[in-house]
């Protein structure tokens, strides 16, 4: 199996199993929080945005993050509003070429943005990350998912994510 199809597998099934019943204001102060706590830490500054229905439920940019990292977030949530996939899932499909040609947008194309899902409604918003190399900008919120929503057994992408 080549490298693309194992993250495109191990995505796909990380997408299938964090899903909440329900997501709250509360809910994303916590991941939010977690997130912060991670990288305060690790010593490492990220920038982090969670947005259910269009609606920011919390935004950080930490010290050492620049105006870029704004942008980042805003190409990674794209990606996930228009295919419903996480942008790490679209950024390797677009660069090996396995997308449509009017698939290859022009914004920033990286993973990092994982898709905020309810079971039986579907994507609602975003949870998403940017600083760190793209595999941990989508690990760390996979990380988090799998304790919050109780899916130890929600396979990691490498051993970045632990």
């Amino acid at each position: 199996m080549d490298e693309n199809q194992r993250y495109f597998d191990i995505i796909a099934k990380q997408e299938s199993m964090l899903q909440f019943t329900t997501f709250t204001a509360d809910t994303a102060l916590e991941i939010g929080l977690k997130l912060v706590e991670r990288a305060r830490k690790e010593e490492r500054a990220i920038a982090i945005s969670i947005i259910r229905n269009g609606f920011t439920l919390f935004a950080h940019n930490m010290e050492g993050t620049s105006p870029d990292n704004d942008l980042w977030i805003a190409g990674k949530n794209y990606l996930v509003n228009r295919f419903l996939k996480s942008s790490l899932f679209m950024a390797k499909k677009i660069r090996a070429g396995q997308t449509r040609q009017d698939d290859r947008i022009g914004i920033y194309v990286a993973g990092g943005a994982f898709p905020l899902k309810v079971k039986g409604v579907g994507v609602v918003g975003t949870i998403t990350v940017s600083g760190l190399h793209e595999d941990d900008d989508h690990g760390w919120t996979v990380e988090i998912l799998k304790g919050m929503l109780n899916q130890p057994d929600c396979p990691s992408l490498s051993s970045r994510e632990g």
